[in-house]
């Protein structure tokens, strides 16, 4: 026998759909309601100058890992550091690019001869316990278009720098630096060489949108070029489109 709806439940039937729409449209105006007006001259809530910014726990994510340097290589504890999840305000040098300390392209750290500091940072580094090849990588973050500016104040520095005296072997150390394609938005190259050292360095930086990635090689038999460049893209490659 065909079931016919009695009329109880074609009533319920037919106000379910007038009961949709009246929840709508109660929702649409709860919500009006729970936004007043801002009064005339209220003052903006301030921006976040970090939105958006990779934090140093985010960075040592992309450093290459240990796999990468290969058989002899071994992290250098003291050098493995990052910022952490927080953020740190980006130091006002006084030091100009034009009058660098020359000293710190020896260092593994050599981009603070730019005198310019970021807000998140992850680095280490590996030595070559056979050789005393030494390799290292960091990532440093900035605020608005200042990442630019460190690939221009590292031009001026190594412009300002020719030669310094090496602290351990009292030689002279020839700097040689030249813009650099192929990388990132944008990169620079600085080469060391001293003829009392085994091999020259190289250290090469690239900026990845507001991130600047620097490295520092000593390997190999060419001042550490080639290693410099396959890792200078590995990190940059491990940042992707983020844009810190």
């Amino acid at each position: 026998m065909r079931w016919i709806p009695t009329t109880a439940a074609l009533l319920v039937v037919a106000a379910l759909p007038l009961s949709l729409t009246a929840c709508s449209s109660g929702s649409s105006a709860s919500a009006g309601a729970a936004k007043p007006a801002t009064p005339p001259g209220t003052p903006k809530a301030a921006e976040d100058p970090n939105a958006g910014l990779a934090t140093g726990s985010q960075l040592k994510e992309a450093l290459a890992p240990a796999s990468f340097f290969g058989a002899g290589y071994a992290v250098d504890g003291a050098g493995v550091r990052d910022s952490g999840p927080m953020y740190q305000e980006p130091s006002n040098s006084p030091v100009s690019p034009s009058k660098p300390d020359c000293t710190k392209f020896s260092g593994t750290g050599w981009i603070t001869v730019t005198g310019d500091g970021g807000v998140s940072f992850a680095q280490n580094d590996y030595a070559n316990k056979n050789t005393s090849a030494e390799i290292a990588q960091e990532i440093d973050v900035f605020r608005g278009t200042n990442a630019a500016t460190v690939l221009q104040h590292l031009a001026k520095a190594t412009a300002a720098c020719p030669t310094f005296k090496d602290t351990d072997t009292k030689t002279m150390v020839k700097v040689k630096g030249a813009a650099t394609t192929g990388l990132g938005d944008e990169a620079y190259t600085v080469t060391l060489t001293d003829p009392a050292w085994q091999n020259g360095s190289t250290l090469i930086a690239v900026r990845r949108g507001t991130a600047v990635v620097t490295v520092l090689s000593t390997a190999g038999h060419d001042n550490g070029l080639a290693t410099a460049k396959k890792l200078a893209a590995r990190v940059t490659g491990a940042l992707g489109t983020e844009k810190g």
